[in-house]
């Protein structure tokens, strides 16, 4: 059976994480491409996926900037939460263009850095 310590090759860990990867997800793509096509658009269970959906998104966005890790961990909690929030009301003044609140935010997040001691 090939598993993880099957070849004795530098590359063969990250190929085996990429096609396990890709199997463990795949998979449910294709079923929610499948499924996704019959819902209306109005419906009740496209309205419960598109909730949790948005749900998990602002977590993760919230583990970003409250429990960051790496670079990010150095940069002042206050800091990261006003460049989000300037980001965000950006976005909306904006007319809703993303990059609009993106180089808003990493904007403040980087002069914050340069001023800051």
């Amino acid at each position: 059976m090939i598993g993880y310590a099957t070849f004795e090759a530098w590359w063969w860990p990250y190929v085996f994480i990429a096609i396990a990867g890709w199997l463990a997800t795949d998979i449910w793509r294709w079923l929610g491409v499948l499924v996704g096509n019959r819902l209306k658009q109005d419906s009740a269970a496209l309205t419960w996926v598109r909730a949790v959906a948005t749900a998990l998104l602002a977590a993760v966005i919230a583990k970003l900037i409250l429990y960051p890790t790496g670079e990010l961990a150095g940069v002042p909690v206050a800091l990261r939460v006003v460049a989000a929030a300037a980001g965000f009301a950006a976005f909306l003044l904006a007319g809703k263009r993303i990059w609009v609140g993106i180089v808003t935010a990493l904007g403040l997040l980087v002069g914050g850095q340069l001023l800051l001691p």
